[in-house]
């Protein structure tokens, strides 16, 4: 009867809806025939805390996803916290069962050889669309920057002498980024060409500018990264995606983290040790294609 009457409490009083109402009363039901099942319980007031963490162990075992399963979780702390408001137990025994922890989802980046396709190709040098679309791509790539940071850098971010990018980063934290002798080259090319093609009367001092000479905005960024990128890799195709890929090759290559922290502008290591475990994960996929007795019972 303490179920019926956690139901009636949360369709009338706290006037949850039918769907959350039916989903709180299947979690309860299979909870309820777990009880009977494993332990010869019939009344949920009798439940402990082991019963109950042998119940959320069970779940997992099944396969229910972290996110089903923390669903179950949260119907017993709504039930048990109203049945301990009603006296009908002594404690609680959800008190001390956290909600699992969601896996940290791997950034996704694309393969080395699908990004040396694309910057292989040609474009032409007198197209100023063309040669400033591939600027973006290999800038991104080239330095990890956020999309923000491409947006906001002048023609004179870049110190052609020194062969360096300076980028203000989050919280107006400066970084300066090493360039390659190609890379130099390049952007140096694109803004003789854009003084070359555009309108002087706009203000060109933004480094990556629209066909009419106006400062960049996200929009054409992510559209740019997108659309050069199609054709070239199944993965998400985004600004950010860049930015690990940027990360996860260099770590790839050797590159430590420390260093790969510093290029990226993240203030604290642990923001860039999510790349550590892209990495694992490719050798895994390495060591399973490569290594005769990997796949071996």
């Amino acid at each position: 009867m303490s179920i019926q009457h956690f139901l009636q409490y949360i369709s009338f009083e706290k006037r949850y809806s039918k769907h959350t109402v039916k989903a709180y009363e299947s979690d309860l039901s299979a909870f309820t025939g777990y009880l009977a099942e494993e332990f010869e319980i019939e009344d949920t007031q009798t439940a402990t805390p082991p019963m109950i963490r042998s119940w959320v162990v069970s779940l997992k075992e099944s396969g229910q996803s972290t996110q089903s399963v923390n669903r179950k979780i949260s119907t017993l702390k709504s039930y048990y916290k109203f049945l301990l408001k009603e006296e009908r137990v002594a404690s609680n025994p959800m008190q001390k069962i956290p909600l699992l922890k969601k896996a940290e989802k791997l950034p996704e980046y694309i393969e080395e050889k699908q990004l040396s396709d694309y910057l292989d190709t040609t474009v032409s040098k007198d197209n100023f669309e063309q040669v400033r679309n591939r600027l973006i791509i290999d800038l991104l790539y080239a330095t990890g920057l956020r999309e923000a940071e491409l947006i906001s850098l002048k023609n004179n971010s870049v110190d052609f002498a020194n062969k360096m990018l300076k980028v203000l980063g989050k919280r107006n934290k400066e970084r300066i980024i090493p360039l390659s002798n190609k890379m130099v080259e390049d952007i140096r090319a694109y803004i003789m060409l854009k003084e070359k093609t555009l309108d002087h009367t706009n203000n060109t001092e933004w480094l990556i500018v629209t066909n009419k000479g106006k400062k960049a905005y996200p929009k054409l960024i992510y559209r740019t990264v997108h659309n050069e990128l199609s054709g070239y890799t199944s993965s998400k195709k985004s600004p950010h995606v860049l930015r690990h890929t940027f990360a996860t090759h260099m770590l790839n290559n050797g590159a430590d983290l420390n260093s790969i922290k510093e290029l990226l502008g993240h203030s604290n290591l642990s923001a860039t040790q999510i790349y550590t475990h892209t990495t694992i994960e490719q050798l895994k996929k390495i060591y399973n294609k490569a290594h005769p007795r990997a796949n071996t019972n």
